[in-house]
């Protein structure tokens, strides 16, 4: 571990892939580029569960090293809070769709992937979300339609908290019925909140909001207070 001056004169602390997984406190969360907090480390399962517990995520182009992220604002989803408009409620009910969890992990993630121009989803990355989906932690929610995987999403859970990493839609409205059946799903199980981590105004519309860094990390206490549930999710009927 060493620390590197950016050129801007800011300085990061940098780890190799074989130092253990630690994250500086938030007084060294960097505001050039904003909510930088780390660079280098691993994707494995150690390093990941360690920086989603410090509310830290990987997000980073295939030409960076890996880099950890903090920022501020950020953006969350209470599932009590998810907005389910008539046409969509009339969609679930009647588009056809069928929602699982857990059935088909790598199809969703690799969806996810490479059903954009751009990526940030990276092969070693899949790959420690993968071993994370096969120890319990990461789960992912399919929509079918007709047979075919046509929407979906994956994330993390820890305590009462899911860390929502990325979903696609093959067919219109299919992101929105997994993120729909899910906020039902979670707030049934007792769930507090979802991290969105950045704001969009897909997800705006659909009821999350912005919230301060500090005020994020003290609703993440709370939700790691109580046990994680392992293993994998089954739909609530």
């Amino acid at each position: 571990m060493h620390w590197l001056t950016l050129n801007n004169g800011e300085r990061v602390k940098y780890c190799s892939p074989d130092d253990q997984p630690n994250f500086p406190n938030t007084t060294f969360i960097l505001s050039d580029p904003a909510g930088l907090i780390q660079m280098g480390g691993a994707l494995s399962p150690e390093w990941l569960l360690t920086a989603y517990r410090c509310g830290i995520f990987p997000w980073f182009s295939e030409s960076d090293p890996i880099l950890w992220w903090c920022p501020n604002p950020r953006t969350i989803l209470m599932p009590t809070e998810f907005k389910l408009s008539r046409s969509l409620a009339k969609v679930m009910r009647n588009g056809g769709f069928k929602v699982t969890y857990d059935t088909a992990f790598d199809a969703v993630i690799n969806a996810c992937a490479y059903t954009r121009d751009e990526t940030w989803i990276m092969p070693e990355m899949i790959a420690g979300y993968r071993q994370l989906h096969e120890q319990g932690y990461a789960h992912s929610v399919e929509v079918w339609l007709d047979g075919a995987l046509v929407g979906g999403l994956y994330g993390i859970a820890l305590g009462k908290i899911f860390f929502g990493e990325s979903m696609f839609a093959k067919a219109n409205n299919a992101s929105k019925v997994a993120l729909a059946t899910l906020c039902t799903q979670l707030d049934a199980w007792g769930f507090q909140l979802i991290d969105c981590q950045f704001s969009t105004e897909h997800l705006l519309s659909l009821g999350a909001k912005e919230i301060t860094r500090d005020n994020f990390l003290a609703k993440l206490k709370h939700a790691l207070s109580y046990e994680t549930e392992m293993g994998k999710w089954s739909l609530l009927e």
